[in-house]
């Protein structure tokens, strides 16, 4: 890439199999690479914190939270747990990622196609595109892996419990009978509505400025991971997740309500109802800050999973491209 002229929007780049191939091979390789950080994310995020603790009985300590900071959660996982840890639900996690990797590079370019496409007093401009798309891509994705986003949240917050306490799930096979047993399909669509919600204004917002990004920094030497694609992914990741992150919040917690909630690390987590009951419940017992606990290690992770992705992308969608341009020659 040598200038803006040189970067073709996604909607232009590759046929509808390739962009399903390469969202999907890009959904893979990020996911594997950021699972030790979403699990600390998700730790973070379940463990309530009292903005003023209860003073307790004379003569005993004031009770700690299991988890305070991103590294002392890292170090606490790998002494309690061991390493293997740092990816559990990864399999619920893969698929989710993989499907929706494809289900939003797909979404993304036909929605963008058929904006573009519209007569020319109704043609929204490429900013608002990016970002109808986007938002579209997104909320569609989202709503159809949903189920995958929950169990891989539950398997997260499963860790090292005394002896009386087992483990919520011993298996993905387990997990889904017993959540359609004791919660019914509805219980695999819980918080829903807090993750459609943020995934929106996100997607919208990450899609848009990846877009205009991406052309004003292809000219600029020294970009990480060898390209403009890593550089706008990073800078739109963070601006975008940051702006919605307390709907991030909502929905882990509302993601391990039910019979098992008391099953998970780092304290028992209070029951919540609804969106906005979650908000000001999180708020009047922690704080506003509450709705933020887990934001640093969120952007720590949301930067290199979003680069990875799009680099990822990219790649593995020039790479399917010349592919094709191969066996076309033969």
């Amino acid at each position: 890439m040598s200038g803006k002229e040189d970067v073709a929007p996604l909607k232009d780049e590759g046929n509808r199999w390739q962009v399903v191939c390469a969202g999907g091979i890009a959904g893979l390789v990020s996911r594997f690479a950021i699972a030790p950080l979403d699990v600390v994310k998700i730790r973070l995020q379940l463990q309530p914190r009292l903005r003023h603790p209860t003073t307790p009985p004379p003569g005993l300590p004031l009770p700690q939270p299991l988890y305070t900071t991103t590294l002392s959660t890292l170090l606490t996982i790998l002494r309690t747990e061991g390493v293997r840890a740092l990816w559990k639900g990864n399999l619920p996690a893969e698929a989710l990622y993989v499907l929706y990797g494809a289900t939003q590079f797909t979404s993304y370019r036909l929605c963008a196609s058929q904006l573009a496409a519209l007569p020319a007093p109704y043609t929204p401009s490429p900013t608002a595109t990016s970002f109808l798309a986007g938002a579209t891509a997104g909320t569609l994705a989202t709503a159809c892996t949903y189920p995958l986003d929950l169990l891989r949240t539950r398997f997260a917050a499963q860790g090292a419990r005394p002896s009386a306490l087992r483990p919520a799930y011993a298996s993905l096979r387990f997990s889904v009978s017993d959540i359609l047993a004791r919660e019914g399909p509805r219980g695999f669509f819980r918080g829903l509505g807090a993750g459609l919600a943020q995934i929106f204004p996100y997607m919208g917002l990450f899609f848009s400025l990846y877009e205009g990004l991406r052309p004003a920094l292809a000219p600029l030497p020294l970009m990480p991971l060898g390209g403009a694609d890593a550089a706008a992914g990073v800078l739109a990741s963070i601006v975008s997740k940051t702006a919605v992150f307390p709907l991030d919040t909502v929905r882990k917690r509302l993601q391990v309500q039910g019979p098992t909630r008391a099953s998970y690390v780092g304290g028992d987590i209070p029951a919540y109802r609804g969106v906005l009951g979650t908000v000001r419940a999180v708020v009047a017992r922690e704080g506003a800050r509450g709705l933020y606990r887990g934001l640093g290690v969120s952007l720590i992770k949301a930067a290199p999973a979003s680069a990875v992705t799009m680099w990822t992308y990219e790649r593995a969608m020039g790479a399917l491209v010349a592919l094709e341009e191969a066996w076309a020659e033969e």
